[in-house]
């Protein structure tokens, strides 16, 4: 919940017998429209005695307590901003590049500017896809704020379509390098486990194992650093929020340095001391400073030409850096 974002607190009075969700809402609190309150609903933004509801048909009953996030409006045109941008290859159709990290993909509650969304506004003029709307113009797919690596952008309509075609047939392959805690006993494997949003902190997602969306991502060990750190290579068959960090967190590896699914400070350096890492050592690879995650390659058919086309990104110098103390 950003700063500028509204909470609203409700409760189920006793003559609400078997109410909609969405209906309670709108007699509660009369200010938000059906609409509204149906949009607010499927993006997760409701709660409901502890629990995050996202059916308007949800039947509340006498004395649940409604909490209700109201995100910060955000202007619903993105303006170019003059940002730099990595770009490995570019055609008439499409853009493969780069994402630094710290760089949000689209303009939302907090982070109204300074997203790739704006850049490629300034980068392509009038030339994007409008498929993903004004606030999500060419985007394909996204990347965590923290994680860096390959993106693809669509620059007009038939591109965006024969790339989500391809995402959802699988055609479209994201392979990621992440550095994880512990090595797994399955040096290779793959975590077939839904993903939902979590019951009560709606930044985190978790394991939905009843209401969860279809979530599937292949792992292989390629290194093993003194049997207690691994670089693990990720392939996703799907593409849900903090997928892989759910995922390598639901097997008891999670990311080092994720600040949502890592581990406490404690439990890292009682690892780290295992594998006989100096304390200076030990601390630096614990304070690093985002998920260790980076999308280092993608290969997908071309929409238009049809070529098989794969890209590779080597690590950014931080990844880099934390590879060479963990190999130290």
């Amino acid at each position: 919940m950003s700063e500028n974002s509204e909470k609203i607190e409700l409760e189920v009075p006793w003559d609400f017998v078997a109410t909609r969700l969405d209906k309670a809402i709108a007699t509660l609190h009369p200010d938000l429209s059906r609409s509204r309150i149906k949009a607010l609903i499927l993006s997760e933004d409701v709660v409901v005695s502890g629990y995050c509801i996202k059916q308007v048909s949800h039947k509340v009953k006498a004395g649940d307590k409604i909490s209700i996030i109201i995100p910060e409006a955000v202007d619903d045109t993105p303006m170019p901003e003059n940002i730099p941008l990595d770009i490995v290859y570019e055609d008439d159709d499409l853009i493969v590049l780069n994402k630094a990290v710290g760089l949000v993909v689209h303009p939302g509650a907090g982070n109204p500017d300074g997203t790739l969304v704006n850049a490629l506004l300034y980068h392509c003029k009038d030339n994007l896809s409008g498929i993903g709307g004004v606030k999500r113009p060419g985007i394909v797919h996204r990347l965590d704020k923290e994680t860096s690596g390959l993106m693809i952008v669509a620059k007009n309509d038939l591109a965006h379509q024969g790339l989500s075609d391809q995402l959802q047939d699988r055609s479209l392959s994201r392979v990621y390098t992440a550095f994880a805690w512990r090595v797994p006993t399955l040096i290779k494997g793959v975590v077939d486990q839904p993903i939902g949003r979590h019951n009560t902190n709606r930044l985190k997602m978790a394991i939905r194992t009843t209401i969860g969306r279809e979530a599937r991502t292949g792992y292989k060990v390629v290194e093993k650093y003194n049997d207690v750190i691994s670089e693990v290579e990720c392939r996703l068959d799907t593409g849900r929020t903090h997928q892989i960090r759910v995922h390598l967190q639901h097997i008891k590896h999670p990311l080092i340095g994720d600040p949502l699914y890592g581990l406490a400070a404690q439990e890292a350096r009682a690892i780290l001391k295992r594998g006989g890492y100096e304390e200076d050592v030990a601390e630096q690879i614990i304070g690093f400073p985002r998920q260790a995650l980076h999308a280092h390659e993608i290969s997908f058919i071309h929409p238009r030409s049809e070529e098989k086309m794969t890209f590779n990104a080597p690590f950014p110098d931080d990844m880099l850096s934390l590879k060479n103390l963990i190999n130290s």
